[in-house]
């Protein structure tokens, strides 16, 4: 590499450094620099032909980063050293298609653009397709987990007018994945309607019929999880490589992104990969792709892409064939009286109603006694009682949504706007009073927050109320509410 360009590159980042926004404190600037030093040390000058410089960057993302966030600063860094009229590129070093031998150079906006002639070589070290960790040479799949269980098959899927749509694009997709127009699929509902049921029908008909393939099924949380973990380990590109050797994806409850920018970031590289060579994605969530809040656009219009189908809660009908179906798979028979009452008593969710039956047959066993509609009936009031004196965050989060009439994913979100903020630290301040948890358990369902921010909130309702009029009224209605 240029000595003179490699000098010239160093000014460019100590000038950044520099002019870092001056942060309120010490500690908030020193984690600037600290996050600016490790995003730039991966970060090198590859050559500077004709007033054209081009950066190499480890992955789309960096790219995507530098420019959202440094632009400006590196624009007048490189106006500083270069002069005016200078044009940045970006050689972007990630796995590619096979065949493509050269790097992708793009512009500042993004868009793709023939390389131009380099004088120099590439650096040692570098090459324009970085091994993939997870592949064994000589073999091109490795073998992992599926995450899928046997019981969610399409044989044990009861199909009704709730979900005959999504099942029959579910069965067509099983049948050719990744070849249809359905890519992604996005299943949507209530919770408890079978959208994993179905996702996972997907999995388990595509590893039958197509054994080599790469299946993977799993939560959104634990997606989250493995990406915090590689990132804290810097090894963001092995967590990508590995999602890109995926044939089938499928991820449960993808509304948990909401708020999680890295995350998402991650997701978008990891979901344009795969739709670009083929693979099917299928993404599960309680809400339909424009009603989740803080998803980056760029994602929520790839979710469009494919097909989203709605599964909606299961009629009388329906709700009588799971539960028939369902006992019996478990060597259970019930009279009709008592399957006309459970059916009538699932109005929305079924998978709760399996547990009261598994609960009253557990009953009936233990004190011997012979299973009565009476005895059903019973229980479920019973459990339906004790529920009622439970109270948890998520309840809590529930009653405060219901009063300021919010959605959860606000709640959750990030944003500190006042009509938001407000009613957060009152679900974190209700939370730590009404239930045993800890500021850390109270951080973490509250959407991944600091224990120190649960503290803070705590705080500041305790203070607050005692001198705002209105805070205090919020104060006082939502303790009635949830006491209720």
């Amino acid at each position: 590499m240029d000595e003179n360009l490699m000098m010239i590159w160093q000014k460019c980042l100590q000038f950044m450094r520099d002019n870092l926004n001056a942060a309120e404190d010490n500690s908030d600037l020193k984690k600037l620099e600290k996050s600016f030093d490790m995003l730039f040390d991966k970060v090198q000058p590859l050559s500077l032909v004709a007033n054209n410089l081009t950066l190499i960057v480890p992955s789309d993302f960096y790219k995507e980063y530098i420019e959202d966030n440094y632009l400006s600063l590196l624009s007048a860094a490189l106006k500083k050293n270069l002069g005016k009229g200078v044009k940045l590129w970006y050689s972007v070093m990630e796995n590619r298609p096979t065949g493509e031998e050269k790097p992708v150079t793009m512009n500042m906006k993004g868009k793709s653009v023939p390389t131009p002639k380099m004088q120099e070589t590439m650096p040692q070290g570098f090459s324009a397709n970085i091994v993939n960790p997870f592949v064994v040479p000589g073999i091109r799949k490795v073998n992992i987990d599926s995450n899928l269980k046997s019981d969610y098959s399409f044989d044990n899927y009861i199909e009704g007018e709730s979900n005959k749509f999504a099942a029959t694009v579910a069965r067509s997709i099983a049948k050719r994945p990744g070849a249809t127009a359905f890519n992604p699929l996005f299943l949507h509902g209530g919770y408890g309607v079978g959208k994993t049921h179905l996702g996972q029908a997907v999995g388990l008909e595509v590893k039958s019929q197509f054994p080599d393939k790469v299946v993977l099924y799993l939560s959104s949380e634990k997606f989250i999880q493995q990406f915090i973990s590689a990132a804290k380990a810097h090894k963001q590109t092995e967590f990508a490589n590995f999602y890109q050797m995926v044939d089938v994806l499928i991820i449960d409850d993808i509304q948990f992104l909401s708020g999680k920018s890295a995350t998402q970031d991650s997701f978008f590289h990891i979901f344009d990969h795969l739709h670009q060579n083929g693979k099917q994605i299928i993404l599960t969530s309680d809400k339909a792709p424009a009603d989740i809040m803080d998803i980056q656009e760029r994602i929520v219009s790839r979710f469009k892409w494919g097909l989203s189908a709605e599964i909606k809660s299961p009629d009388l009908s329906t709700r009588r064939q799971i539960i028939v179906d369902k006992l019996s798979r478990d060597g259970i028979v019930l009279p009709g009286d008592m399957l006309d009452f459970l059916a009538a008593e699932a109005k929305t969710n079924v998978r709760e109603l399996i547990g009261v039956i598994n609960s009253v047959i557990a009953y009936s066993t233990v004190y011997k006694t012979d299973l009565s509609l009476e005895l059903l009936k019973d229980t479920i009031n019973k459990i339906a009682a004790n529920q009622k004196k439970v109270i948890n965050i998520p309840y809590i989060q529930e009653v405060v949504c219901d009063y300021f009439g919010i959605k959860k994913e606000q709640l959750l979100s990030k944003t500190r706007k006042r009509e938001i903020a407000l009613p957060r630290q009152l679900a974190m301040y209700f939370s730590k009073e009404l239930t045993n948890a800890t500021f850390s358990k109270i951080g973490e369902e509250m959407g991944g927050k600091d224990h120190s921010t649960v503290m803070y909130a705590c705080d500041t309702i305790k203070d607050v109320s005692k001198i705002d009029k209105e805070v205090k009224k919020y104060v006082k209605d939502l303790a009635e509410k949830i006491k209720k």
